[in-house]
Order: C-alpha cells, then sequence, then structure tokens
C-alpha cells in the first residue's frame, strides 16, 4: 500500500517491528527496496523487525519514517514506538480515507464511475466487487475515484491497500489491519460493529492466492466489511460480483469530423495527455492520425498516454507513421496504470507493472488453459466485431463452447462487448495483435486464415440473399458491421483459394451496388474471374460474376465493354437452365443497352424479362421490369404511360415488401412530374424519396433523385434552394451543369446559360443519360441564336430514340419559325 499523508499509522500498542513490518508492507516495499530508499543497510531493516536491533539511532528512525511516507500522527506514533514510550495511535474519523491516493480525474468513465458508485453506496450490494481488465486499462483509476465517491456512505471508513509482489498471506493481512488501525481481525470487527467499511485492495494478481484466502477471512469474520479489488483475473470468492473494465470508446473507422471525435474519450484522453507536452491542439491534417492512433491502440489508457507523451518531438502524423505497427511494443516503464506511489515525496520514478504491453498481455495470455489460448489464437483473426455464432464456427470441430469461453475472456479483461446487436463481441486491439503473433509463431496462420475467409464468405452468402425485400436494410447493415472481415478475407482468399474469394466477391455485388463501390467491386470481379485457377469453376458461378462485372460498368463508362459479357452469360443462363440468372441477365444486358444507345433491343429485353417473370410468379422481378419500362415510356415521351407504369411497380413492391424498388419508383415518378411542369410536387415527392433513400443506401439513385430535386427548384425559380442542391452534387456532372443552366436562364443570363448547357450536352465516360442531353439541347437552342442545334436535338432524339415532349416541340417550333420562318412539317 502507498503510503499517504495523513495515512494513520499501525495497530496500537505496537512496538516498532511490527509498525515497521505493516508500513513497508502497506507501502508494497521489500525490505531491500525500503532500505535503498531511506539510504541504510538491508541488515538494519530486517534485524529492526527481527527484534534484534536494540534501540535504533534517531537518524536512522527518522530515515524510514521519511521512506515511508509518514506524516502527522503516523510519523509521531513510528518515532515514539522507536523511543520505546509505546504512544497509542488515534483512531480515525468515521469515514476518513486511509491510506488512499486522492481521487483520480476520469475522462470517458462517468457512467462506469456513477454504475460502480451506485452498487457501493447499495447497503444489500455484494460483499466482494472485482474489476478486471488488461493492464493499463485503467481499473485502479477507476477504483480509486469509486471508493472516494462511496465514503460518505461507510461510516466506518474506507481504506485501501497495494499489493506487493511475493506476498504472503500474513503479508496481506498485517496490510489491510495497518491501514484500520487495529492488530487483529477479531479487533476490527469489534472497532466496526455494524458500521459498513470499504476496503480497495489493488493488484491482487501479484498474490492470488495469498489475496484469496486473506479475503475471505476478513469477509468471514467483519461482516460489515465490504471489498472492491482489482486484477488482471476474480479472486474467486463466493458471492463476487465481477465487472470487466473496458477501453475507452474509439471513433468509428473513416471518421474526422472534429465533432465527432470530440465525443470519444479515448480522443478526449489523447488531446489531453497531449497538452501536456505541446502547446498546439491537433490541427486539422492531423485528424486522420489522431483517429487512426487512438483506434490502433485498442482505447487503453496506459497507451494512449504513452503515445500522447511521444507528442512532444512528433507530430500525429509521424507517430502514427512510425509505431502505428509497433503498439505492442510500446515501453511501460516509466509509468504505472495503478496511481499508486511507490516512492515517498519527490521521487518520480513508478512501479512498472511491465516493460512493454506484449508483457502485460502476456501476462494475461499465460492465465489461460491450452485449448483457451488456442480459441484466441483463432478468434483473433476477426477484425471487427463478431457475434457467438461467428464464435461457434470459427471454434467448430475443437470441442470448445464459445459461451463459457467469452466469459472467460470477460473475466480477464481480454474482451470487449459493446452494443446490443449480434455483432457486440471483439477482443482488445493490444490482445489481438498478441494472439496473432502467437499463432504466426505456432505455424497456424494459414489455417486459421483460410477458416476464416470461408466462414466470412458463407455469412455473406447467407446475408446477401436478404439484400431485397422487407429486410434489405437490415442485412446491408450486417454487412456493413463486418466490413473489415469482408475485406480481409477477400484480400487472403484471391492468393490463397481463389475459388472462394470467387464466391464472396459474387455475394457482395449487390452490397457493393448499394454502397456505391462500383468500381472497386468491379475489379476485383474481374481479377478473380482472370485467375486460370477459378478457369474451371462452377460455370453458374462463373456466369454471375460476368453478370456482376456487367452490372458494375456502367458507372464508369464501361457499358460498352461490358455488353458480350453479359450476353455470353445469358446463354450460359439459358443453356443451363437458371431462370433467375436469365432474368437478372437480361435486367443488366437492358440497362447497358439503354446506355450504349440501343433502346429498342433495350425495352426488348425489358419486356422479355417481364414475361419469363410473371410466367413463374416472381413478383419482385416483374416489378424491376415495369420500372425499366417507364423509363422507356419517359424516352417516348408518354408521361402518362409512365404514370401508370409506377403505379404498378408500387404494387408489386408491396405484395414482396420490396421498400427499395417502391422508394425508387417514387423518385421516377418526381421525375415524371418535373417532365410535366409540376415542379412543386417533383420537389415534394423528390424530397421524401431522400428522406427515405438514407436509410436504404444505394448513393446511385440518391444523387439521381437530388438531380430531380435540383431541376425542379431550378426550373420553378427557387434559386437559393437549387444552389444548395447543387453543392451536394458537387462535383458536377451532366444533371448539375444542366441545373446551372436552368438557373442561369431564369436570370436572364443566356450567355452563361449556353455555356452550361453546351456543357450538359457534351458526351462523357459514364455514358450520359441520352434524355439528358435532348433536354440539355433543348435548353442550349432557348439560348443561343446557333440554328445548327435545332439539328443536333434531331441527330441526338434519333440515336436515343427520344421523343421531344410537347412543351419542347413547342419551343423548338417557336425558335425555328422566328429564326427560319414556318418550316414544312407544320412544327
Amino acid at each position: 500500500m502507498a503510503p499517504g499523508h495523513d495515512r494513520q499509522s499501525g495497530p496500537p500498542h505496537a512496538g516498532l517491528p511490527e509498525l515497521l513490518r505493516a508500513h513497508r508492507l502497506a507501502a508494497g516495499a521489500t525490505q531491500a527496496e525500503l532500505a535503498a530508499r531511506a539510504g541504510i543497510g538491508v541488515r538494519t531493516v530486517r534485524d529492526l523487525e527481527r527484534a534484534r536491533s536494540t534501540r535504533p539511532q534517531r537518524t536512522t528512525v527518522e530515515l524510514l519514517a521519511q521512506a515511508l511516507g509518514l506524516t502527522g500522527a503516523a510519523r509521531a506514533a513510528f518515532l515514539a514506538a522507536a523511543r520505546g514510550t509505546g504512544t497509542v495511535t488515534p483512531q480515525p474519523e468515521v469515514g476518513t480515507p486511509m491510506g488512499l491516493p486522492p481521487a483520480p480525474e476520469l475522462i470517458g468513465r462517468e457512467r462506469d464511475l456513477s454504475e460502480l458508485a451506485t452498487l457501493l453506496h447499495e447497503p444489500r450490494g455484494p460483499r466482494v466487487v472485482s474489476l478486471v481488465g488488461l493492464a493499463g486499462v485503467g481499473k485502479t483509476a477507476l477504483a480509486l475515484a469509486a471508493v472516494h465517491a462511496a465514503a460518505p456512505a461507510h461510516a466506518g471508513g474506507v481504506a485501501g491497500v497495494l499489493i506487493g509482489a511475493g506476498s504472503d498471506a500474513a503479508d496481506v493481512l498485517a496490510a489491510v489491519l495497518t491501514v484500520f488501525g487495529v492488530a487483529r481481525d477479531t479487533e476490527l470487527t469489534a472497532r466496526l460493529g455494524d458500521r459498513r467499511a470499504l476496503l480497495l485492495v489493488d493488484a491482487v494478481e501479484r498474490a492470488p492466492d495469498p489475496v484469496a484466502g486473506t479475503l475471505r477471512r476478513l469477509v468471514d469474520a467483519v461482516p460489515s466489511l465490504r471489498v472492491l479489488v482489482t486484477g488482471r483475473h476474480p479472486v474467486g470468492l463466493p458471492g463476487e460480483w465481477v465487472r470487466p473494465v473496458s477501453p475507452l470508446e474509439v471513433p468509428p473507422p473513416g471518421a474526422t469530423d472534429p465533432a465527432t471525435l470530440a465525443r470519444c474519450p479515448a480522443v478526449t484522453l489523447f488531446t489531453s495527455r497531449l497538452a501536456q507536452v505541446r502547446r498546439e491542439p491537433p490541427t486539422n491534417a492531423e485528424l486522420p492520425a489522431l483517429a487512426a492512433l487512438v483506434r490502433r491502440l485498442g482505447g487503453l489508457p496506459l497507451a494512449i498516454e504513452l503515445m500522447a507523451a511521444r507528442g512532444r518531438l512528433l507530430d500525429l502524423t509521424e507517430l502514427l507513421d512510425r509505431y502505428g505497427d509497433r503498439v505492442l511494443d510500446l515501453d511501460t516503464s516509466a509509468a504505472t496504470p495503478s496511481g499508486w506511489e511507490t516512492r515517498p515525496r519527490g521521487d518520480e520514478a513508478r512501479t512498472a507493472v511491465a516493460e512493454t504491453l506484449r508483457d502485460a498481455v502476456a501476462t494475461s495470455y499465460r492465465l489461460l488453459a491450452d485449448e483457451e489460448r488456442a480459441a484466441l489464437r483463432q478468434l483473433a483473426a476477426f477484425g471487427n466485431r463478431w457475434s457467438v455464432e461467428m464464435a461457434e464456427e470459427m471454434l467448430a470441430g475443437t470441442g470448445v463452447d464459445p459461451v463459457p469461453l467469452l466469459n472467460r475472456f470477460l473475466d480477464l479483461g481480454l474482451l470487449s462487448v459493446r452494443g446490443g446487436g449480434s455483432f457486440r463481441f471483439r477482443l482488445l486491439d493490444a490482445v489481438r495483435d498478441y494472439a496473432v503473433e502467437q499463432a504466426s509463431g505456432a505455424g497456424e496462420s494459414t489455417v486459421i486464415r483460410r477458416r476464416h475467409a470461408r466462414l466470412v464468405t458463407r455469412l455473406v452468402e447467407r446475408t446477401a440473399s436478404g439484400l431485397t425485400g422487407a429486410g434489405a436494410g437490415a442485412a446491408a447493415h450486417r454487412l456493413d458491421e463486418v466490413t473489415g472481415d469482408v475485406s480481409s478475407a477477400l484480400a487472403y482468399a484471391a492468393v490463397d483459394d481463389p475459388l472462394t474469394a470467387l464466391r464472396l466477391a459474387v455475394s457482395l455485388r449487390r452490397w457493393w451496388r448499394l454502397r456505391g463501390r462500383d468500381v472497386v467491386g468491379r475489379q476485383w470481379l474481374l481479377r478473380l474471374l482472370a485467375d486460370p485457377r477459378t478457369a474451371d469453376a462452377d460455370p453458374a458461378l462463373r456466369a454471375r460474376a460476368s453478370i456482376g462485372v456487367a452490372s458494375l460498368a456502367g458507372e464508369h463508362g464501361a457499358a460498352a465493354m461490358e455488353l458480350p459479357r453479359a450476353r455470353t452469360a445469358l446463354a450460359e443462363f439459358r443453356r443451363i437452365g437458371d431462370v433467375p440468372g436469365e432474368l437478372e441477365a437480361r435486367t443488366v444486358l437492358g440497362v447497358l443497352l439503354a446506355a450504349t444507345g440501343r433502346p429498342g433491343q433495350a425495352r426488348e429485353q425489358a419486356e422479355a424479362v417481364l414475361a419469363l417473370a410473371s410466367e413463374h410468379g416472381l413478383t419482385r422481378r416483374m416489378a424491376v421490369a415495369q420500372h425499366q419500362l417507364a423509363w422507356h415510356e419517359i424516352r417516348l415521351g408518354d408521361l402518362g404511360a409512365a404514370r401508370r407504369r409506377l403505379a404498378v411497380v408500387d404494387r408489386l413492391g408491396g405484395q414482396c415488401a420490396e421498400q427499395r424498388l417502391r422508394v425508387l419508383a417514387r423518385g421516377t415518378v418526381a421525375e415524371v412530374f418535373r417532365l410535366e411542369g409540376r415542379y412543386g410536387d417533383a420537389v415534394d415527392e423528390a424530397r421524401r424519396v431522400l428522406a427515405a433513400l438514407s436509410d436504404l443506401g444505394s448513393p446511385r439513385s440518391r444523387r439521381q433523385v437530388l438531380g430531380t430535386l435540383g431541376l425542379a427548384l431550378a426550373q420553378d425559380g427557387r434559386a437559393a434552394e437549387a444552389a444548395e442542391v447543387l453543392a451536394e452534387l458537387r462535383p458536377l456532372d451532366g444533371t448539375g451543369a444542366l441545373i446551372e443552366g436552368h438557373l442561369a436562364l431564369r436570370r436572364g443570363d443566356r450567355e452563361v446559360a449556353a455555356e452550361w448547357f453546351a456543357a450538359a450536352a457534351e458526351p462523357d465516360e459514364a455514358g450520359r443519360d441520352r434524355r439528358t442531353v435532348v433536354e440539355a439541347l433543348v435548353g442550349l437552342a432557348a439560348s443561343t441564336s446557333d440554328a445548327a442545334v435545332l439539328d443536333r436535338v434531331d441527330l441526338a432524339c434519333r440515336q436515343g430514340g427520344i421523343r421531344l415532349l410537347e412543351h419542347e416541340e413547342e419551343l423548338l417550333y417557336a425558335l425555328s419559325v422566328t429564326r427560319n420562318g414556318p418550316v414544312a412539317d407544320g412544327r
């Protein structure tokens, strides 16, 4: 136990040998350590404790008192005992904290402290409460704060002892009795009576068996005594209440927003400790490195403090580059997570619990049985949070039940459990890193990573089937939660097990589309299809991969390139009689044909999908086909027919609980309203659709509806609102340029309008929508005197299979009459 300035002295009527030994044990020091602090010989200390020395010299006693940090009444009692006057030690006042460091400042532990203090205040609460966790997680700081907060509720007083390495049961008992100012446990019982007292026992892992035996004896002998202990593992007493202490919360991956980071306790601790070594707070340029650092440190307070201390010389980006992959090697020899001073007064040295974080984790790792260590090495394959079911699948065949295993890891503070969903388990980062090292050293890495890749593939295959229908949003969110594991599994399997990688990539194609990862997804599928080791894969699997490539192609101007691939996949699905595959292939082929200026062939594919889906009663595919046909009606200028088809999409979507299809159909309805000149209705509908899409994902669809909203606002003269939409659309594409053109035309700036409309009419790599090109050319004709624009409009309509809307025809007719006189066809 570390000495405090107001700590009470040893047992009443105790002689110098008893007092010296009790104070030394309470300080957690050996005889040699105390002798070194006092600057005297170790034999002198040994003889004084064994009463083999005559009355010691006054200088020796004063040196010992100073080395023990004794002040006030404790110092007076110690000097009196040395003189042989036998002064009785005064009893502590009721509720006085005895032998405790002051309450530390906590960051990010407000809820933990509130729950623990409430538990300690409860008269009928557990007699023994254990805070367990990895070294450096902040167990002792939390315990000290809780004990101080609970002091008013304990009339018998609160006290604390720090367990020294190698202590035996007699040492532990002597230290406890010393801080309470008694000589025997029976005296403690008599002194407390029915007044509640609280004892903090810190670092029990240094002498687990002696602590367990002593605490069992004290709890049985002193009914009013409650004990709060901290350690790497529970004490193991009957009725013990175990509370794991988790690391501080870290920001989610990718988060760099200052407001988001400021809400994360791990970031707050880092910046507060950084402020102690440099004046300047983290710059905006350092925020990504700050977020990455605290995530890499796993939210461990000790690791965070050690890393922040290095910020005196290095900026945060340099810290991440230099130490990001060496977290386990962080040196802890200059710091202690406990907060107990082990040297008196001005000496700044502290006891180290481990040389590095690796040593700290290794200590907990050695507490596990062989089968538990093996399981830990396998579970370390998970980079994100995982579920009990995933743990069970990962450990299948080992004979290990994951539930008691996870309880064991939790009791040792190796596991973090957060959130209420199924994916709520995660090994602490330092523990995971250490377990990965151990797996590599044991030659298990290849087997574990292959098993992990296949497990993730099965998980994605099961989940991907739910990406349509009522549960689409939930299924997409489940995949979002395991993004890191999906990426690592795909990267590993692409090298070690390409068939598994191909299965995984095929299952991901719809999720990639929903999350706007078309380019990355297509690259993965192309790479795996080109791998000679997948050449003999199941033809249906390769055909689905080809359709995945084609479906992801339109977003980056590769529609024409993928037409042959889509046709080949369609032929393969028809050959093997795979109706769902044929429907998907025809749907994708129709999109590619429309994007490459083949509207007639595209409509044929949509009509074939509708017929085949109707034949087999596949409602969702019927709805998809009707939606595609609605766009063909828009191209033909038949807005009434488009609205009727969209009503059918809404009805069919309701029948198959396909909310996303219904929302997208409403987005197309908003476009129809706009083309009809019903700008207010278009704005209202588009805003409702955007609100719904915020839950459903699909960045591409959201951008499309934003374009409809911006155009409707611009055409309605609501320039300020349209400008807000433009800010979200940047960098601007053809639709954005079209909005700018309409805004310029509304304010009468025909020259600027012409420039924007000309830009919107230019082809681009993504295959600009032909309807957008025609609308841009009509705007260009309205804002310029160039008669050649009318010919361009005619050519664009013929190439895209587009018929002008009535108001567009009237506008162009008026322009042609104004510039050229009446035309022969009567337009």
